[in-house]
């Protein structure tokens, strides 16, 4: 039986830095794959129908999507256009939208964070709102860019777990406090998904593929920022992990 570590792909943001176009991952997810989840994270670039994504795929033990400056282009869900200079990422569009339900379908473990959780809402057919805290009975859940990044990061709002829910049974409680650094949220929840927690206001936070056969979870707060020092972070990172070893176990013995 193999023991090597499982391997947890990343799908990379593709951004303009200086006069080059590059591909990126924030070294905060590849720290929380390969140290939270005991796994080896692989960046995949944003090649969008450049990438042959069931051949990728057969070589993957897990999928991480990560947050990301950049939202969602709103006509990959009917939105209305967003307001000039917002920032978008066409390519990495192109590259999870259609990837999503291939991991899915594919068995694959898939803990999908901020944009992630965006992005795996819209590509089971949900919408979102561009701008959560214009929307009348909803705060606002953005971060405050002049503050330093643990007051960013730090608590910000409880949210409720749904009862006997996959993150209650996690973590053993029904209320955890987050972080919340998102201005988009869930409009429209996608077919297929089931709400895991709230925050006070109804926002959705967390939501889960039901009939994923493995694990298969959204969440729109950030559990990778200093994951080591928040207890629950740490069992999320660890079941996926757990879930990754499983996928990796299953393909050996084939």
């Amino acid at each position: 039986m193999s023991t090597r570590r499982p391997l947890i792909g990343i799908p990379a943001d593709r951004r303009l830095l200086g006069h080059h176009y590059f591909h990126c991952v924030g070294e905060k997810y590849i720290a929380a794959v390969a140290e939270g989840a005991q796994a080896v994270p692989v960046l995949i670039p944003s090649l969008g129908d450049g990438l042959e994504a069931r051949e990728l795929l057969a070589d993957f033990d897990g999928i991480l999507l990560t947050g990301s400056p950049s939202n969602v282009e709103p006509h990959r869900y009917n939105g209305p256009a967003s307001e000039p200079g917002t920032l978008h990422d066409a390519h990495r569009d192109a590259t999870t939208l259609p990837m999503i339900p291939r991991v899915i379908e594919a068995g694959l473990p898939l803990l999908a964070i901020c944009r992630g959780f965006q992005e795996m809402n819209v590509a089971f057919g949900g919408t979102l709102w561009q701008k959560l805290h214009e929307v009348p009975g909803y705060q606002n859940h953005r971060e405050d860019y002049e503050a330093p990044l643990d007051e960013q990061y730090g608590p910000a709002h409880d949210i409720e777990l749904t009862p006997n829910g996959l993150l209650a049974r996690l973590s053993g409680e029904q209320r955890l406090k987050v972080n919340s650094l998102h201005s988009q949220g869930v409009q429209t929840l996608g077919q297929g998904l089931v709400v895991e927690a709230r925050a006070p206001d109804g926002v959705i936070e967390a939501f889960r593929a039901a009939d994923a056969p493995s694990l298969a979870l959204g969440l729109q707060w950030h559990p990778e920022w200093k994951f080591k020092d928040n207890s629950f972070s740490r069992a999320l990172f660890a079941a996926f992990g757990e879930a990754a070893r499983e996928r990796a176990r299953q393909r050996a013995a084939r």
